[in-house]
């Protein structure tokens, strides 16, 4: 089980409260799909993803950045068990849609890049180290099931 401070809790938790899912979550996304084109694989059915304006124009793309946000939700709310609370999505994940585990490594940094433009100088080291420990649970536990 991961330890956590009290700083980290809160900062976590003042994260999650204070960013604008519908404008965070797709931007992490489409940068993931942008900077990484190989990534892209996963998303053969969301139609057009040719280049960069493409990307960040796909209401798909938009959806689907927003619904990961919320599933960040259940990390937050459950600190203490992510590993137990992602089980089922890392399973899904895995096994049925086989997304390479490095993947979640890959958006998670890019999430961070714009929680970090957003937050601008209140994004300090103290909070990029308690939300990168957070990200790298969060990868762990759902990365940890592929086969």
């Amino acid at each position: 089980m991961v330890q956590w401070t009290e700083f980290e809790r809160a900062t976590i938790q003042e994260i999650f409260a204070n960013i604008n899912y519908e404008e965070v979550g797709p931007a992490s996304l489409a940068r993931c799909l942008i900077v990484y084109p190989w990534t892209q694989r996963y998303f053969g059915n969301f139609g057009n993803l040719y280049n960069a304006t493409a990307i960040t124009t796909n209401p798909m793309i938009a959806k689907h950045g927003i619904t990961i946000l919320h599933g960040l939700d259940r990390a937050v709310k459950n600190m203490d068990d992510i590993k137990n609370t992602y089980a089922e999505l890392s399973v899904l994940h895995s096994d049925k849609l086989h997304v390479d585990p490095d993947n979640f490594r890959l958006l998670s940094d890019c999430l961070t890049i714009v929680i970090a433009s957003k937050m601008g100088k209140s994004f300090t080291g103290e909070v990029q180290a308690a939300f990168q420990k957070f990200m790298a649970v969060v990868v762990s536990a759902l990365g940890r099931q592929y086969h």
